[in-house]
């Protein structure tokens, strides 16, 4: 029942997760269902677009149903309907914010439109009922590495971000190179467990002095001329001690540019977000050094870390309460900059 809270409704489909879920005042998730396409893309080595929207648009209408039966609401209790609008990829998007057009359009409720990050962001709000703006984050995922400074709950400034490879992308590059599988991230977090992060130096690319910003390409490529090389001279592989080296290179230059930019602002609040925030090397050595320069560090569940309607839901939620419209004309945009957020 809905018991007088304002009930939100959020479509999330940017990649490889229908996601729908229902929230009670912005934060409180009274549904949360996730339909995940991991197993089939194992096979494939990587997400491919065209399926990835064909199983979006075989899945939603299923997926809804389960999140209102989950909630124990109607469509009648529904006050709001969020939906991710960008970026992401254009056929999994375009089926996502169709569909919540239609069912705004037939229920006769708003709609507003979501952007990706900001949801990433949002789940700390869910997470962390005390949580306020402002803060830094540092966005961590398949598509984006950036640090921002979050001013209020719609609006974020860049102070970084990665000028060639997402993290995430770096990941999976490289867990391909080793045959380890898809998705990446997690396969080399575990086996990383296993080998000695000191093992292989690969450099740390810093860029220039008290620049924000981030570069994997390089270090992708050692990894592969390394591999290249070890096979060249017939000598054995040691895939943990690859992996874990890797990741120790990704991690110094991750952790110190995010505690240096939360050092800076000013804050002493340091969120992490986005898909990466699941991987336990960066939170164990984020939440060593936040401790070392006493800055407040925040982690979402793995749950909330992944792509889901929750996530979409609150932050569509505060965009609403300031006064924020979307129309029936809303389209999906692949390619969607944060500055575009608000």
């Amino acid at each position: 029942m809905k018991n007088n809270k304002f009930l939100t409704m959020a479509f999330e489909s940017s990649c490889d997760e229908t996601a729908i879920a229902i929230l009670a005042d912005g934060r409180e998730v009274l549904s949360n269902v996730i339909s995940s396409q991991i197993d089939i893309f194992k096979n494939y080595g990587g997400v491919v677009p065209e399926i990835a929207a064909r199983h979006h648009l075989e899945n939603i209408n299923e997926v809804v149903d389960e999140a209102l039966k989950k909630a124990d609401v109607t469509m009648e209790d529904i006050d709001l309907i969020a939906v991710t609008e960008g970026p992401g990829l254009v056929g999994a998007l375009l089926i996502g914010v169709a569909t919540a057009k239609a069912v705004a359009f037939a229920c006769d409720k708003p709609i507003i439109g979501v952007h990706h990050i900001m949801g990433h962001v949002a789940a700390n709000y869910i997470e962390f009922p005390q949580l306020e703006p402002p803060f830094t984050a540092l966005i961590a995922s398949g598509g984006h590495t950036n640090i921002a400074e979050v001013k209020n709950y719609t609006e974020v400034e860049i102070i970084g971000g990665t000028r060639d490879d997402a993290i995430g992308e770096a990941y999976d590059k490289v867990a391909r190179v080793l045959g380890l599988g898809y998705p990446g991230g997690p396969k080399i977090d575990k086996i990383a467990k296993e080998g000695n992060p000191d093992a292989i130096h690969f450099k740390r690319v810093f860029l220039e002095k008290d620049s924000m910003d981030f570069s994997f390409s390089g270090l992708k490529t050692a990894v592969l001329n390394h591999l290249n090389i070890a096979k060249q001279k017939g000598e054995e592989i040691n895939r943990a001690d690859v992996a874990a080296s890797f990741q120790q290179a990704v991690m110094d230059v991750v952790t110190e540019k995010a505690v240096q930019a939360a050092k800076e602002m000013g804050h002493g609040k340091l969120v992490l977000a986005g898909g990466v925030a699941s991987n336990s090397a960066l939170r164990a050595i984020l939440k060593k050094k936040c401790d070392e320069e006493q800055i407040k560090l925040y982690v979402p569940s793995p749950i909330l870390c992944t792509d889901n309607g929750a996530m979409i839901g609150c932050a569509g939620y505060y965009k609403y309460k300031e006064g924020q419209r979307s129309g029936l004309d809303m389209d999906a945009h692949a390619n969607m900059p944060l500055s575009k957020a608000k």
